[in-house]
């Protein structure tokens, strides 16, 4: 009989039935998600936009999408550092 875990969500070690990457994985895990999603969503408009609703549609925005994460990925790598320290300089910190 499976008992509930005492844990909360939170704590337990793994997401999707896999075990969850160590805290350090967090650097380039939340650009890569970042980064998936957001190309998946602009190179959608982007394309639509240009193409249209036609049965190439998919076809086209595939195309766009990995062209754009290829470069969408590296490219947040890299500014991410940038991007928080300007954050920092903006935002009043908590006490």
């Amino acid at each position: 009989m499976n008992q509930p875990s005492s844990l909360p969500p939170s704590s337990r070690q793994t997401f999707l039935g896999l075990p969850k990457l160590p805290a350090r994985s967090a650097a380039w895990v939340m650009p890569l998600l970042l980064s998936l999603l957001m190309t998946f969503i602009v190179s959608l408009i982007s394309t639509v936009r240009v193409a249209g609703l036609t049965l190439e549609l998919p076809r086209l925005w595939l195309s766009a999408w990995a062209l754009s994460w290829v470069v969408a990925f590296p490219t947040l790598l890299l500014v991410l550092p940038v991007v928080r320290r300007a954050t920092a300089a903006i935002v009043a910190q908590p006490d």
